[in-house]
Order: C-alpha cells, then structure tokens, then sequence
C-alpha cells in the first residue's frame, strides 16, 4: 500500500462522520484547555500577591486532577458512542479483506489525528483564555489587576502528559473491541437490540431502597463532623439507587404506556414509545449518567456560589468584632470578680498606651469541655463512649456566670442554685434538665435565643450547647474533679474581651500584632495571672477566608463548565445515536403515510415522557442533599440558611433554562436524521 494510504482512510473516516466526531473533538478540546488553565493558575506568580495563596494553590492543584480523572471516566464513556458507529464500517472493511491489524492502523492514525487537533486547539485556546481566567480569579479575590501575558511550561508539558496518556488508553481499547469482534457482529452491531434486563421489580425496589436510604441519611443527620462521613457514603448510594431506578424504571415505565392502549396506539407515541423500550436498558443508563452529572453541577453551583456570598457572614460569626483577645486559665479560682478586673484593666491599660477606644465591647467568663449526651445524661468520660455513639451525640458544652450573662446581653435573670438557662446552637434538647455524670446536674429554667460569644462556637464542627449559671467555681466544683484518660482535667477555662477599634485595616492588624506579641510575653502573663492567650483579628483574618472561599468558588464555576459540558456531549450523543437506530424505522413509518409534522410529535412526545425525568430526581436528589450540604457548610462557619436556600433555588432554575435549550438544540439534529432518513440512504 502507498504511503500515506492509512492517514487518507483514517481522515476520511473522520470527515465523513464528522456529525459524530465534532463534538468529541470539540469537547477533547475544551478538556484540555480546563486542565491546562487550572495548572497555569497553580503555578502563577499572580497568586503569590493574592490573600490565601498557598490555600489557593492547593485547591487548583486538587481541582487539575478531578479534571484529569473526569476527562479520562468521561472521554472512555463518549468514544464508546464513536467505536459502536465505526464498528459497521470497520466490519465491512474486514469482509472486503482488510485484516484486524490494517483496520487497528486506521483506529491509530484516527486516534493521532484528534489527539493532535485536541491537544493543539486546547492548548491555544487555554493559553489564549488563561488570561481571562487569571482576571477573573483575581477580581473574586479582590487582588491587584495585571496585564502580563505568559504561558507556563510546566502547565503545557502536564497537560501533553495527561491527555497523551487518555488518548493512548483510548486507542488501546478501540483497538480491544475490533479484535475481539467478529465481522458478522462488526457489521450488526448497530442493530443489536438489547433483551429487557431480567428481576426489573427487584432492581427498582433495590434502586428505591438505596435512595430512601441515602434520603434518610442526609435529612437526619444532626453532627457536622458525622456529616462529612455520611455525605460520601450517601453520594455512593445516590449514584447507585439513580442506575437502578433509571434501568428497571424505563424498562416498567414502557411496560406500563404500552398497557395503555388510548395512550400508546397513537402516531405521536407509538415510535416514541417502541424506540425506548428497544434500547431500554442502555437508555436508562444514559438518563442517570446525565441525572448524576446534573446533581454534581446543581450542588457545585449552590454549595460555592453559598461560600462565596455568605462570606462576609462567616467572618462576622468567626470573629464577632475587630479584636478578639482570649486568656486561659488552669483554675476555677481565676475566675473571681477580683482576678477577671485585674485583667480587664491590664487590657484597657495596653490600649490606653496605644490611644485606642473601646467600642461595642463585651467581656465575660467562660468554661468548656466535650461531651456525649444519651436523652439528657451527658457523660464527659470518651473511653466510656462506644465510637458510633461519639460521632452522633458529640456537644460541646459552654457555661457562663449569670452576672456576665446579664451584663453582656442587658437582661436581669435570676437563678436559683441548681438551675441554669440553656442556648442550643446549631442543635435542639428538649429535655428540662441536663445531667453530667460523676458531676452537676441543672434544671433548666428557661431556653434563651440569642447568646453574644467569641467566636468558638462558629469554628468547632460540633453542636454547642451554653449553660448560664449562678456561678462557675461553685457549679463547676464536681465537674472541675474529674480528668481524661491522660489525667488532663477536662474543663478549658478563659476571660474573653472582644472590641472593635473604629481604625483602619492596616491599622488594625498592626494593633494585633502589637498586642498579641505584648501578651504573649512571660511577664505580662505573670503579672495579670494568665497562662495563655489566644489573640484575633477579623481583619487579618479574613484574607485566608477569601482564599479559602474564593478559590472554592472559582473551582466550583471551573468544575461546572467541566460537568456541563459533559453533559451536553452525553445528552448530544444520546440524540445522535438514537437518531441512526430509529432511522430506518421512520423510515418506514413515513413510507405508509407518516408525515414529518407526526415525526416531530413523536419526538416532543418522548421528550416529555422521558428526558426530563433525569431533570426531575437531581431536583429531588438536591432538596433531599440541602440538609446535608448545609451541616457541612457549618465547617465553614456558614449557618445562613436563607442564603443556602437561595443559592439553590436559582441554581436549579438556571440548569433547568440550560437543560431545557440544550435538549430543544440537540433533539433538532435528531430530527434532521429520522426526517431525512430516505435522503441519506
């Protein structure tokens, strides 16, 4: 054979089944331009001048690979589409006499003709959008604009790596399936039906129980750290509950419209109807596939677009007021009247030197310690707690003098000894006492709804509950006896005093530098009587919370346009080929006497009765997962929930507008191919 003859054959094949090869080159393409924009973000020296930088690099690190690992899931699962069109053509090359190793060199040279076109056109248009994206992270960072255009190495040569090796995998299974396959089987293979899978009932019943389940774990899930666990346990059980309830669903759903005779025997359904339960098993695959991706984009878009917004709300929560100072203490004597204004004092005496005014001040006294609660027994002892029951009933416990409480909150309760007033946060207890074993216990007079604290609430994972009591050394003498396992007591004793200062930014994280490195001096710790001291500043803080939070964001809008895509290919693909399956049977069907206006019916009629059926449970998989997602926002210090609520809700009606044009631009080239099925031929 003349050289160049395999080149040729593989170009051709390309052209003439470039319906077919054009979104996958497209989305070859857009894959490779994702990854190499996320490597050029980690590797930017932009980032060194943005807040959070290290936390930047490290969540774009993690996001390459999630592309790397999506893009090779994702492009083995489209190629199947391309390998199951070529195999007739292959077959028929095979019966003309063209051996398995000939028909392998054309699957290669095809393979390097788009892995060529795809990882040049990404490249180019990765290096001409990574500007853009390096201008978009940094106005989400609210960092300094620079106009310097550059292109990394290191992100070109990851990128060949990566995509080289997808490629090479691709190639080598194409390559897999032809030479295992028969030419009678290459030539039919379009035409293969696929038998009803057998125990549909079971399946469904299997697919429903896993998602009740999965359903139930997410909307009872009370402890945030339990609900990071759950969540990927439940994410598997979603996953799997969607394939079985799509595969056995679509397999009874057509059983139950063919029974329906008024409904069934009608132009516009009878093809629709036929068509699905032809290929019915693999249909219902495809509608999970993209029931799953849309699920992962739903929750991406609500869950960092929430992050984002309510990141000003986190930082309120975290730290309650410009400088928030936190001295510790070993004993419950400390915390007299005399001992906490001897501290006081030396805090306002610091800030007097430096001419700084107090300003919506509060300081008060505090204790904590965990505990497990069983009905309203809490026992503080963990070698007495099994496992299981130290991830669901975990608290910690928060107890404050009555007159801080007063002072802070500008209320007059009074309490007898023995009681204690109770505020639940991020949880509920319904009991009227509360008793620590081996301790005090306390009947609760009242439940408060509002507490001022320092912040530590909003940072620990855990369910807080604050007990107001007449007195700490008194109400806390029995608790204050009993130590850990390593003879730690288990009491962390503090005087908080937080204050905003009316200064500037930068004046501010001055003033904290100043004080922190002032307390934290041996003398000054001897002569106010402390042990440690935990010092803060919101401002200064805030810089890793836009790193954190931003670069979430930017990674979550990055992650979408990834899962979009992909589900534009899938839902393209589901159209493309199910379009040449049906086309000789709209074949026939307008040889006696269907008309193209009764074809575009039938399509519209399984558009309704089918496609947005995946649409439909990632709406419910998100409302169900809504619980959930929100106790893990809890880990960021996010509790709004009309914020969350929200974020979601506008998420899902944006996808669904998608979805919607999407399918309406798609199931157009499906009726180009059934309509124009005699032109073809």
């Amino acid at each position: 054979m003349k050289i160049g003859f395999y080149p040729r054959l593989a170009a051709s094949g390309i052209r003439k089944n470039k319906r077919m090869f054009t979104p996958f080159i497209l989305t070859c393409t857009g894959m490779v331009m994702m990854f190499y924009i996320i490597m050029y973000l980690t590797v930017s020296n932009v980032l060194d001048s943005l807040v959070g930088a290290a936390t930047l690099r490290q969540m774009f690190a993690l996001g390459s690979w999630v592309i790397a690992v999506f893009a090779a899931i994702f492009l083995f699962y489209t190629n199947s589409f391309l390998i199951r069109r070529r195999k007739k053509e292959f077959g028929l090359y095979h019966i003309l006499g063209m051996g398995k190793r000939n028909i392998a060199r054309i699957l290669f040279w095809e393979m390097l003709i788009i892995a060529v076109v795809s990882i040049a056109s990404g490249l180019v248009l990765g290096i001409a959008f990574s500007k853009f994206a390096e201008l978009g992270m940094v106005n989400i960072m609210r960092g300094e604009v620079t106009y310097d255009l550059s292109i990394s190495g290191l992100a070109v040569v990851r990128s060949l790596q990566v995509f080289g090796v997808i490629f090479l995998l691709l190639l080598l299974n194409a390559i897999r399936q032809v030479r295992f396959a028969s030419a009678i089987s290459l030539l039919h293979s379009e035409n293969l039906g696929e038998k009803p899978p057998k125990g549909n009932w079971l399946f469904g019943i299997l697919g429903v129980a896993l998602l009740a389940a999965a359903y139930y774990l997410a909307a009872t899930i009370e402890n945030p750290i339990a609900a990071l666990l759950v969540f990927f346990v439940a994410v598997i059980m979603v996953i799997f509950g969607t394939y079985l309830v799509m595969i056995s669903g679509s397999v009874l759903f057509c059983r139950i419209l063919q029974k329906k005779k008024n409904y069934y025997y009608k132009p516009n359904h009878f093809v629709s109807v036929s068509s699905m339960v032809y290929r019915m098993k693999r249909n219902g695959a495809g509608l999970a596939s993209i029931c799953i991706l849309a699920t992962m984009v739903l929750v991406m878009m609500a869950s960092t677009a929430c992050l984002y917004f309510g990141e000003e709300d986190a930082i309120n929560s975290r730290y309650p007021r410009d400088i928030n100072l936190e001295f510790r203490m070993d004993k419950l004597s400390d915390f007299s009247d005399e001992h906490t204004q001897i501290l006081k004092d030396g805090v306002l005496d610091e800030l007097k030197a430096r001419d700084v005014s107090l300003r919506n001040d509060y300081c008060y006294r505090s204790a904590s310690l965990y505990g497990f609660v069983k009905e309203n027994i809490v026992e503080v002892d963990a070698s007495n707690i099994s496992e299981a029951d130290a991830m669901n009933s975990s608290y910690l416990f928060y107890f404050v003098p009555l007159a801080d409480y007063n002072a802070m909150m500008g209320t007059n309760e009074t309490l007898e000894d023995g009681e204690a007033l109770l505020y639940s946060y991020r949880t509920d207890y319904d009991s009227d006492f509360i008793i620590f074993r081996n301790g005090e216990s306390f009947k609760i007079k009242k439940k408060i709804d509002a507490f001022t604290g320092s912040g530590d609430t909003a940072m620990d994972m855990l369910s807080s509950l604050m007990l107001v009591v007449p007195d700490l050394e008194t109400s806390l003498q029995p608790i204050d006896r009993i130590a850990d396992y390593n003879g730690d007591k288990l009491l962390q004793m503090r005087w908080t005093c937080n204050f905003d200062t009316g200064m500037k930014p930068e004046e501010q994280i001055a003033l904290y530098h100043d004080l922190t490195n002032t307390f934290r001096d041996p003398s000054v710790k001897e002569r106010l009587g402390y042990t440690g001291v935990y010092t803060s500043s919101q401002e200064f803080e805030c810089n890793d919370f836009y790193g954190l939070f931003g670069s979430l964001f930017y990674l979550g809008i990055i992650l979408s346009l990834v899962f979009l895509l992909a589900a534009v290919l899938m839902i393209y693909y589901k159209q493309i080929s199910e379009g040449y399956e049906d086309q000789e049977r709209f074949d026939i069907m307008q040889k006696v006497g269907m008309t193209k206006q009764e074809i575009r019916k039938s399509i519209n009629s399984q558009l309704l009765t089918v496609f947005f059926f995946p649409l439909a449970l990632a709406a419910l998989h998100m409302c169900f997962a809504f619980p959930i997602i929100r106790k893990i926002l809890l880990a960021f210090n996010l509790n709004n929930v009309v914020l969350f609520a929200a974020t979601t809700g506008i998420s899902l009606l944006v996808f669904a507008v998608f979805y919607t044009i999407v399918y309406r631009l798609t199931s157009n080239a499906y009726y180009q191919i059934v309509s124009d099925a005699r032109e073809e031929k």
